[in-house]
């Protein structure tokens, strides 16, 4: 069986790199599972001082697996503790730094997870959207404090929103990524990012990161995002909308309040 989640050990680094690129890196809960797992564990690795979060293939991920959205949102009842991504509180949580590399496209959570990251590197034909409006959805990952926050309240309304995609340029000017770089250097760049970053005293390391972010309000938004999230899989918006994209068109949204 092929491995959706390759993980590396070596020189410090866990490197975790998502590898479905046949679905375009579309994440299901299984891979979620992992990368939550073993960006968990890395907290308590003494041989790991820094992440690195890539991806093989065309794209960086197309966001969550449609499968699984449309598993949730036929699911009977009230949402369950299991819906929600484990994915989500880990990033907020760790302490050990995360670097990621961007080639491609990046959808939905595969950019709201970027704010999470303390190192950003995108391929300078990389594009940036988060479309969860357009699905009838709401974002998620504590994007909703985060991103404002990092680009300002109507840039990130018009990303969420309006779903317009930003391109390599926007994302460094407008402080979503660190450096643009040719996609043949991405993954090089990236890893001696993160191997700068493992040979820095680690205590320091760790402290610093921490002092930059308030974990217990990302924790809260997130949670108030998830009850959000998959009440609204479960909303005749979100079957309007996802109906409309199996069938290749554009929803209909004028007959809901």
């Amino acid at each position: 069986m092929t491995l959706h989640v390759l993980v590396e050990k070596s020189e410090k680094l866990l490197v975790l790199t998502l590898n479905r690129p046949d679905k375009k890196n579309a994440l299901t809960r299984a891979m979620y599972k992992t990368l939550a797992t073993e960006i968990t564990k890395a907290d308590t690795d003494p041989d790991i001082r820094c992440i690195l979060i890539m991806a093989n293939g065309d794209m960086f991920t197309a966001g969550n697996d449609l499968a699984d959205f449309a598993a949730v949102g036929n699911a009977a009842g009230a949402p369950k503790p299991e819906d929600a991504n484990p994915l989500l509180p880990a990033l907020a949580r760790v302490r050990t730094p995360i670097v990621a590399a961007v080639n491609g496209r990046a959808v939905g959570v595969g950019v709201t997870m970027l704010l999470h990251c303390d190192m950003v590197y995108v391929a300078d034909d990389a594009l940036l959207s988060t479309p969860f409006v357009n699905l009838a959805l709401v974002p998620e990952a504590g994007s909703t404090l985060l991103m404002p926050s990092r680009i300002g309240h109507v840039r990130a309304f018009e990303m969420f929103v309006l779903g317009e995609p930003v391109n390599a340029e926007k994302a460094v000017n407008w402080g979503i990524a660190n450096r643009a770089v040719p996609p043949s250097e991405l993954h090089a760049t990236a890893r001696a990012a993160a191997i700068a970053i493992a040979a820095r005293a680690p205590a320091s390391v760790v402290t610093t990161k921490a002092l930059m972010r308030e974990q217990s309000a990302m924790l809260a938004r997130m949670s108030e995002e998830t009850g959000h999230f998959v009440r609204q899989l479960k909303s005749a918006e979100f079957k309007e909308a996802f109906t409309a994209f199996s069938e290749r068109r554009a929803p209909d949204f004028s007959k809901f309040d």
